[in-house]
């Protein structure tokens, strides 16, 4: 709280607070086994959190870039601190290779600052990150041939034993964790068990990393990766694993480091105060001049490059526990091949460095915001800031995909919450239907509450059930209503129900249909299957929109059927406003039915259907036989039906600026495509 009043990065104050109140400070505190336990666990926490909120499409899109800094933010700290060591220092060959090992890996200590920000996802973070693996494995490679040498068994046994520890390791994180993950999520619902279940899979991870010979956070960090398309970021799941790292174990770890820190040596020992002033300068110095000049063959922004600087300047875990190594290993003299005071030196380069790193990251997302905000002001987005959710709540099982759904599909940056709704036959008179209406209502605030998101309760007595959610609607002035589909009691029952049916006649604005027969985050991929002329209607933008959002928070690819013309304002449109999304387009024929779709769409896909209402401009005469065709195919398989928006005019999707460099002038092309279907219907 002081250093917040300060406007200095709060991980700064956790450090000194560890100096403070650790042995080597006012002694209030041992840093004794729960320091340790914890401080550890602290460490995987920030990487496993770096690996769970990376943007997996941007990695790609990227990956060059995050080669080349990786390489740079390696080895141009390797080369001048070999050199330091070696010619400055007098150090032994293998002491300065150590020490260059030193410089070339880094922590991602202030990682949770970018979180904080909600810049997680930003091109520079990303880049980062992924070198931050890439330097992590290149000093580990270096110190574990070191390692052997000096042991004299670095021979082509120990590396063949060595990569193919590394192989096992790779197979269990990337062949066994990818099918063990979504069997669980499917088969157990409870989020305590959801929990221990991920934050022991990320020990797991760890603990066979070091087994292989690598680092424990390299495992936490990849464990993330597997992790990330399963966990979406608006999930209860999601915020549990945040703040629990975030108020817990994060902490210990930035004390722990705290505690470490001995002054008192440097103030009498001119060795470790050389060592000291070499580490941070030639450190710092190495750091900023691999991210400056990275930065500068990207075509980043200055902000850019301050941030890549900052994620990569600190040096924590990796550079004690190689420390560490150094004072077990001996050379040929005898001697170990880090002394006391070197090892005294990189604790203090160690605090240095996290100061530097924490208020350097702290001002490049300040500034990374405040270009983010200008982007957002400036662009005229076609944008229904009208949105508001209203989720209808009333079975049990239900509620929790539905209340996901709508948590996924809103916009966050408008920060308006969900309405929960619940309608009670007016007829009861036991009760029973309000006691279950109030279990309802606080399931949904529940799962609300969990994900950081406010629900606006409400319960409504109707003896007709549409006109009590009708109304409703209306008066909380919603844009869109999502519903699952109705318990069919009876063969005589229709596949839609008389609720839905009712509500389509009755409301001219988006409803969203939902039957999901295994969790959201477990999709691998989304089907829509599009209609004709759907580009004309009024809620086009509207429903795109909330498709691409609920694709990029599951993290899997989404499928468009339909025509080209269709296509091409679909694809110019998500090119445009989320140029990140993994989405494919297949044509749209005649020949295609509800069958074909049944037959191509696998059980861990989910199916779109966009409708239309009678009348609209995208209906068509096949559309009567859907609810037939649906209860045919689609009874047990998961689907989403959506009826577009009818309120208001058709909005002209903008001039859109595709990747290819061409200009789609949208408003031009529907008047063409408009006129050309009036002459075709005579």
């Amino acid at each position: 709280m002081l250093f917040s009043r300060l406007r200095i990065p709060h991980l700064i104050g956790m450090i000194l607070a560890g100096m403070l109140v650790g042995e080597n400070g006012f002694n209030l505190l041992e840093r004794d086994e729960s320091f340790e336990l914890f401080g550890q666990v602290g460490i995987y926490y920030i990487m496993f959190l770096a690996g769970l909120e990376m943007d997996l499409a941007g990695l790609k899109q990227n990956k060059l870039q995050s080669a080349v800094f990786g390489a740079m933010t390696s080895l141009v700290p390797f080369v001048l601190g070999f050199a330091a060591g070696f010619w400055w220092l007098g150090f032994s060959v293998p002491s300065a290779l150590l020490l260059a090992c030193i410089f070339a890996s880094h922590t991602l200590v202030s990682y949770p600052i970018v979180g904080r920000y909600g810049l997680s996802r930003h091109k520079s973070v990303t880049v980062s990150v992924a070198a931050t693996m890439i330097a992590l494995l290149f000093a580990l490679l270096v110190l574990a041939g070191l390692s052997g040498t000096l042991q004299g068994t670095s021979d082509l046994l120990f590396w063949g034993l060595f990569l193919l520890k590394i192989a096992a390791f790779a197979a269990l994180l990337f062949i066994v964790f990818p099918r063990v993950i979504p069997w669980f999520f499917r088969t157990y619902s409870d989020r305590v068990m959801q929990y221990i279940f991920v934050i022991g899979m990320v020990f797991l991870a760890a603990a066979t990393a070091e087994l292989a010979g690598l680092e424990g956070i390299l495992g936490a960090f990849l464990a993330g990766l597997v992790f990330n398309r399963f966990v979406p970021r608006s999930t209860p799941l999601m915020n549990r694993i945040e703040f629990v790292g975030n108020a817990i174990f994060i902490p210990y770890f930035l004390i722990g480091v705290g505690m470490l820190v001995n002054l008192g040596p440097l103030m009498t020992n001119t060795e470790a105060q050389l060592i000291v002033l070499v580490m941070v300068v030639v450190g710092t110095l190495s750091k900023y001049v691999a991210a400056h000049v990275s930065r500068r063959l990207f075509g980043m922004s200055r902000a850019s490059g301050l941030m890549m600087f900052g994620l990569t300047e600190a040096h924590a875990a990796g550079a004690l526990a190689m420390a560490m190594v150094g004072t077990s290993l001996l050379l040929p003299s005898g001697q170990p091949l880090m002394n006391s005071a070197v090892l005294d030196g990189v604790v203090a380069m160690i605090l240095i460095s996290c100061i530097i790193s924490s208020i350097t990251t702290d001002q490049a997302a300040r500034q990374l915001k405040l270009e983010e905000e200008t982007v957002v002001l400036d662009e005229k987005r076609p944008m229904n800031d009208d949105e508001k959710f209203l989720v209808l709540v009333n079975d049990t099982e239900k509620i929790p995909n539905l209340m996901q759904t709508a948590i996924m599909m809103r916009n966050p940056s408008l920060n308006r919450g969900l309405i929960a709704l619940n309608v009670v036959n007016d007829e009861d008179s036991t009760g029973l239907m309000q006691r279950q209406s109030r279990e309802c209502l606080h399931m949904a605030e529940q799962i609300g509450a969990a994900a950081d998101v406010k629900v606006q309760t409400q319960s409504r007595l109707a003896v007709n059930f549409v006109n009590g959610v009708v109304h409703a609607f209306r008066e909380n002035d919603a844009s869109e209503i999502i519903f699952g589909m109705h318990r069919r009691r009876h063969a005589g029952d229709s596949f839609l129900g008389d609720f839905a049916t009712g509500l389509i006649k009755n409301m001219r604005r988006q409803i969203i249909m939902v039957q999901y027969l295994i969790p959201a985050n477990t999709y691998r991929r989304i089907v829509v299957s599009v209609p004709e002329r759907a580009q004309f209607e009024p809620g086009f933008t509207r429903w795109v929109e909330r498709l691409a959002r609920l694709t990029l928070e599951i993290g899997c690819r989404i499928e468009f059927h339909a025509d080209e013309e269709t296509a091409e304002l679909i694809r110019a449109y998500l090119s445009h406003y989320h140029p990140l999304i993994r989405d494919e387009y297949q044509p749209l024929s005649e020949e295609k039915t509800i069958a074909d779709y049944a037959a191509y769409v696998a059980q861990d896909h989910l199916f779109v259907l966009v409708a239309a209402r009678h009348g609209t401009i995208s209906y068509e005469k096949g559309m009567a036989k859907m609810s037939y065709l649906m209860q045919k195919h689609f009874s047990q398989r998961s689907f989403m039906i959506i009826f577009p928006d009818q309120q208001g005019v058709a909005v002209d999707v903008p001039t859109f600026s595709e990747p290819h460099g061409r200009e789609l002038a949208s408003g031009t092309r529907i008047s063409r495509w408009l006129s050309r279907w009036v002459r075709k219907m005579g």
